[in-house]
């Protein structure tokens, strides 16, 4: 299959251990990248021949830890942007063998960050304020802060209700400096805040550019947002506010510096910033195979294009956070 699409690779999610000499003699480890849950297996991998990655995503969905083995791959130089590549997982049964196929276009999956996303959400925030905080918090999860990952929160515009439906941390860092010494557009600016990022809480941006508050601890409801499985109180929180009001969240996530921005409650855009220019990640779409026809006789009895069906996700599961689970900035 691999070579009648053209693919670059093909990509095996493994799970748990795995004879990788066996596996070097069943496959060109040349044509193939591994994906594994840990670096300990990576390194053995690695001593068979195999190239790959280590995605330490046990618990977060099949496609989250599918498109982040990609990602890996693609920032490591093993898969080209807009490469071909056909991905075998364990989809259906993730503790049995391999049972699905899949064909993935990284172009349609993978751009690099233009003004052009931004400007296509609706918004009161002015582009330069919005490209401006977005590229801030791409730095932050590209470099960290003194070479430890850090994870943060931006929330931009509609201020009064931001700052209505939030609460102080505790001691507010901004807090006594005049307009022009909050102002983000000034570099000198943006590298201070970049140390208060370090620090528990949302930091509050104007549609103006200004550091209106920091360290502060979104207050809004939670109830009825549906978010993928995986992520942290964080995410919630800029979901919150994001329905609350009429503002734009920004997060960073800690553990890859993956940044997110969230409007009405839900993630209009995933920018990985591990590249040498930012590039926007467009989640898999997904469509349920229509469910088989049952059996009359007592046994189960197998589809007669079963395999066909092998090219189909299992769809994931998500969760709702239950309205007694406040979300933490």
């Amino acid at each position: 299959m691999a070579d009648a699409v053209s693919a670059q690779a093909v990509l095996l999610l493994v799970e748990g251990a795995c004879d990788w000499s066996r596996l070097a003699k069943l496959v060109d480890p040349h044509k193939v990248v591994l994906a594994v849950d840990s670096p300990a297996l990576l390194t053995e991998a690695q001593q068979a021949g195999f190239r790959g990655v280590a995605v330490e995503l046990l618990s977060a969905p099949l496609y989250d830890r599918l498109g982040q083995a990609l990602l890996e791959a693609v920032a490591d130089e093993l898969l080209a942007p807009g490469a071909t590549v056909v991905a075998l997982y364990s989809g259906f049964h993730p503790e049995e063998a391999i049972d699905s196929i899949s064909i993935i276009q990284l172009e349609e999956h993978l751009e690099r960050l233009s003004s052009r996303e931004l400007r296509q959400l609706e918004t009161q925030v002015p582009l330069d304020t919005l490209k401006l905080v977005v590229d801030l918090a791409v730095e932050i999860g590209r470099e960290g802060r003194e070479g430890q990952p850090i994870g943060t929160m931006f929330i931009v515009g509609d201020t009064r209700k931001v700052l209505a439906a939030s609460r102080p941390v505790g001691f507010d860092p901004v807090r006594g400096y005049s307009r022009a010494e909050r102002n983000l557009f000034d570099p000198r600016v943006r590298e201070g805040i970049k140390e208060i990022a370090q620090l528990d809480g949302a930091i509050i941006v104007s549609s103006e550019g200004i550091v209106e508050a920091a360290c502060r601890y979104v207050d809004s409801s939670a109830a009825d947002i549906t978010l993928s499985k995986g992520l942290g109180a964080r995410h919630w929180a800029a979901a919150a506010i994001s329905r609350a009001t009429k503002a734009i969240a920004i997060t960073v996530s800690k553990s890859n510096g993956t940044v997110r921005i969230f409007q009405n409650g839900e993630v209009v855009l995933r920018i990985e910033p591990q590249f040498r220019r930012p590039m926007v990640w467009r989640e898999f779409e997904y469509e349920p195979p229509p469910p088989e026809p049952r059996s009359k006789s007592k046994g189960p009895e197998k589809s007669p294009d079963s395999k066909s069906k092998l090219s189909a996700h299992p769809p994931e599961k998500k969760e709702k956070l239950a309205e007694s689970e406040r979300p933490a900035s």
